[in-house]
Parts: structure tokens; sequence; C-alpha cells
């Protein structure tokens, strides 16, 4: 068995460090994410906390400032409904707490004008379906896997049948 000296080992565990510090400052990242790159690059269980514990000191681990901008990127750029971004922000193990936070980034009034421009577009594309049961259950479905609210989305297919 290869023996490290405690030289070697030093060296190593500068090079996670740097490693972890890039990776945290290109992006905002999750415990979750973080801990699985620490285990990638090798390092043992006391080694991963000790490590996530000094990311945490350093400013460069925080789960809330994930969670904000989480929820901002997805809502801005993909256009996520709530529905989408907590139960994503749920599999990365977010805190509800967090989960809370990261929502108020989202504007109500730029998320009632996103979802309507999606619904409407949505359904002006469907201008060929015949069936207008059949129109609005895709609209619906469409809505709901971009993650919006039922009840939101519902409302909506109501104002563009009365149109």
């Amino acid at each position: 068995m290869h023996h490290h000296t405690d030289h070697n080992f030093y060296y190593l565990s500068v090079d996670i460090k740097t490693a972890i510090h890039h990776y945290c400052n290109y992006q905002p990242r999750c415990h979750a994410e973080v801990r699985n790159k620490l285990y990638e690059l090798g390092c043992t269980t006391p080694e991963v906390e000790e490590n996530i514990a000094e990311l945490i000191e350093a400013g460069l681990l925080n789960e809330e400032q994930f969670a904000r901008a989480y929820a901002r990127g997805k809502f801005r750029i993909k256009h996520w409904g709530r529905q989408k971004i907590i139960s994503q922000l749920r599999l990365k193990k977010i805190s509800e707490y967090c989960i809370k936070k990261g929502l108020a980034e989202i504007d109500a009034e730029e998320y009632e004008q996103t979802l309507e421009r999606l619904g409407t577009n949505k359904w002006d594309e469907l201008k060929k379906e015949r069936s207008q049961g059949m129109k609005q259950m895709k609209v619906y479905r469409y809505l709901m896997q971009k993650g919006y609210e039922s009840d939101l989305a519902r409302d909506l297919i109501n104002r563009l049948i009365r149109k």
C-alpha cells in the first residue's frame, strides 16, 4: 500500500480547496451539490463537513443566496412557475425557509404577465385545434408542466375562452 506523507496530503487538500472555491465562485451552489463535488474530489466524510463549514464561513456557500438566485434565474430565463421551482429546490434538499426566500425574488406582477403571455401564445399556436376541450386541455397541461398553479392556469384559460 503506497503511503502518503502529510506533506503530500497538505498539497492534495490545497488542490481540493482551490477546486471547490472555484466551483462555488462560478455560480451559487446548494449544499448538496458541493457535498457531491467534494466526494467526487476524493474527500472523506469528515473532510467534506470541514470544507462545507469553511465555505459557509467564507461566505462562498449560502443556501439562501442559492435559492434566491435559482428562483430568479429559472423564472426569468426558463419561465418556470412557482410549483416547479419549489419541487426542484426540494429535490436539492433546500430548506423550506430558503425556498420561501427564493420565491420572494419573483415579482408578482411579472409572474402574472409571464403566465398570461405563455398561456396566450400556446392558445394562439393551437388555433387549428378543432376541439375546444382539447385546446383547453393542451394549454392547461403546458402551464402545469411549466410549473404554474392550477387555479391560475384555469383562470387564464377561462379568460382566453371568453376572448
